[in-house]
């Protein structure tokens, strides 16, 4: 399967919304990722469901949605209206991991967990099974821009290893520092999806980047 391209919303130009998810979709781009943030489980507020509710109407492209936030097993049937395809919640946020997959599964979604940097990939080995795709940080959550954190090459690998040993096909996702050096490198260990934010949208020219990441 050749690799997906998610660029992060995070990094568009908010007062020209419209036009940057209009230029999603005319790009090769495969999904556009959608980072939630709160200020509690990270250091950062992003943005909220509204912004989601705004570029559902115009998005032709499948919403990739990261919750990077406390308890988001609340906000399940928030994420469903507003039009995710993957509901991303972070192993770190969930007590009761397999029932909120289960819950997003129900509202129709595909249900990912997202790894911090620090968490290994081992305590995912009783839930895999049940999960669509893992996202695994490449910097630590709350910021764009940051340096790529090296070891998530060999993490990714790994991860893919366990998959393959299982006989599953759970899609790999990184978000953190892609480019088009990390991007082939993490593509090379076994990621099927990798998500670029600044990387694109600082680009003088986007949709040519986003096919640049689509092609390596």
């Amino acid at each position: 399967m050749k690799h997906k391209i998610a660029p992060s919303l995070l990094a568009a130009d908010f007062l020209n919304l419209q036009k940057e998810v209009e230029m999603i979709n005319n790009s090769e781009a495969d999904w556009l990722h959608m980072d939630i943030m709160d200020g509690v489980f990270v250091p950062n507020i992003s943005f909220g469901f509204p912004v989601l509710d705004a570029v559902k109407p115009i998005l032709k492209k499948p919403m990739d949605v990261h919750l990077m936030i406390v308890e988001p097993q609340k906000f399940v049937k928030e994420v469903a209206a507003a039009g995710a395809y993957m509901m991303n919640v972070h192993y770190e946020a969930c007590t009761h991991l397999h029932r909120t997959i289960g819950a997003i599964k129900e509202a129709g979604m595909k249900a990912a967990v997202t790894l911090n940097p620090h968490t290994p990939i081992s305590l995912l080995e009783d839930i895999i099974q049940d999960l669509d795709m893992v996202l695994l940080m490449s910097v630590n959550p709350g910021f764009g821009g940051q340096r790529f954190i090296e070891y998530s090459v060999n993490k990714t690998a790994r991860l893919k290893e366990m998959i393959r040993e299982k006989g599953l096909d759970t899609l790999i996702e990184v978000d953190g520092g892609v480019n088009l050096d990390t991007g082939k490198r993490l593509v090379d260990a076994g990621a099927d999806v990798l998500v670029a934010g600044s990387f694109v949208f600082s680009s003088p020219d986007p949709i040519r980047t986003i096919k640049e990441l689509k092609d390596m």
